[in-house]
């Protein structure tokens, strides 16, 4: 259970609000007009002055995780889902807090659809490691710290980042084992954006640098539990693949702030389907078996195997899966799993996608490519393991 607001001062430039912050930031949120644009179509039926007033009644980051976020995101999964549903919950239930480690497909709503599931489980919510690039206005960073978000700054120089990482390996491990707060941070920077989950090693060594002479300790104390997150449809999925292109044909693209934004809207507002999060099992006994590794390098690559294949094993499968994993391979491997009319639907879902793609020089056969990769690539990499399972 989280130890109250016992943070150290020299986490204050990172951690998430505390209870006596939280009245002073939500006046400074409610007179921000950026914020009531952008939140306004999502708390319909609710109107801005019944928000503004179930705000102003929370005095605690409890209050507001339970009286504004659950209710507004809960009414959001009614919308934009047809189901949401956790499985394995006796791998995350053992009396521990854990390091959730997860492949990354939505930037706002991995981490909300996750503290919805622990809520209705009755369990404290995790804090959440969001990118400083994410942090656009100065609401977004309101919001989120209210919200139990910590900050992994990104944008340091290359002589900063020893520093900054060695602060925030020092605020997960105070985090988890002094507080007994389970924290979820994703297992890569950015999306996967093709869906081919990968584990940087850059974030496991990170956590080893609490006590870099000890790296498997570090890692074994955080009780990593690695959990799989499957939508049936990806709302974004057009966006990747318009970014895709636009990487194609300019390697220097960089995308701005103001895609970050519109990609945060379309996975917020956009048809999710079926929604699933599977955690799999803590990898501590797995990670054991690597003490005799002494080259650092070395044993974080055979961490993140571990990981990768513990997502890889948990995933859900849903009927577009099936159809692009067999169309990516240019097989029927699958063909029992889906019908004709399974086919024709994914196909008419294809096309619609890419028509909503504005880009110079649009090439269809490649978009679509990227799209089909994004639905079966899950399945190609469950296949690498499931021999072993």
């Amino acid at each position: 259970m989280e130890k109250g607001n016992s943070i150290p001062e020299e986490f204050d430039d990172i951690r998430p609000l505390l209870d006596s912050e939280v009245e002073e930031t939500i006046e400074a949120l409610l007179s921000d007009n950026k914020f009531r644009r952008a939140i306004e179509p999502v708390i319909k039926p609710l109107t801005w002055e019944q928000l503004s007033k179930a705000m102003r009644g929370c005095k605690t980051i409890s209050e507001f995780q339970s009286k504004i976020i659950y209710p507004t995101v809960l009414n959001l999964i009614h919308k934009t889902t047809s189901e949401l549903i956790g499985f394995n919950w006796e791998h995350f239930m053992n009396g521990k807090s854990h390091v959730v480690i997860s492949n990354h497909r939505d930037i706002v709503l991995d981490a909300a659809f996750l503290n919805i599931l622990f809520f209705e489980k009755n369990l404290g919510t995790t804090e959440i490691a969001i990118g400083d690039n994410l942090l656009i206005y100065p609401w977004i960073t309101r919001l989120v710290r209210l919200n139990k978000s910590f900050i992994v700054k990104r944008g340091v120089s290359i002589r900063q980042m020893l520093e900054t990482s060695k602060h925030l390996s020092d605020y997960i491990h105070h985090t988890v084992c002094q507080r007994q707060q389970s924290i979820w941070i994703a297992q890569r920077e950015g999306r996967a954006k093709d869906s081919n989950d990968r584990t940087q090693t850059g974030l496991l060594k990170m956590m080893t640098l609490h006590d870099s002479a000890h790296p498997l300790d570090m890692l074994q104390e955080l009780n990593i539990v690695p959990l799989s997150i499957s939508y049936e449809f990806d709302p974004c999925d057009y966006l990747k693949a318009k970014e895709f292109q636009l990487k194609r044909d300019n390697p220097l693209y960089k995308k701005m702030p103001a895609d970050d934004l519109e990609n945060m809207i379309t996975g917020i507002t956009g048809w999710k389907g079926r929604v699933h999060f599977r955690f799999g099992k803590e990898i501590n006994e797995k990670i054991t078996l690597l003490k005799e590794i002494n080259e650092k390098g070395v044993l974080l690559d055979e961490v993140a195997k571990i990981i990768d294949e513990e997502i890889y094993r948990n995933y859900s499968f849903f009927p577009f899966n099936y159809v692009a994993y067999d169309l990516l391979t240019e097989t029927s491997t699958f063909a029992d799993k889906y019908t004709s009319d399974d086919v024709e639907k994914f196909e008419n879902y294809l096309n619609n996608q890419i028509r909503k793609i504005d880009v110079p020089n649009k090439d269809i056969e490649f978009l679509r490519s990227k799209i089909i990769e994004m639905y079966g690539n899950t399945l190609k990499n469950f296949l690498t393991i499931s021999t072993s399972s």
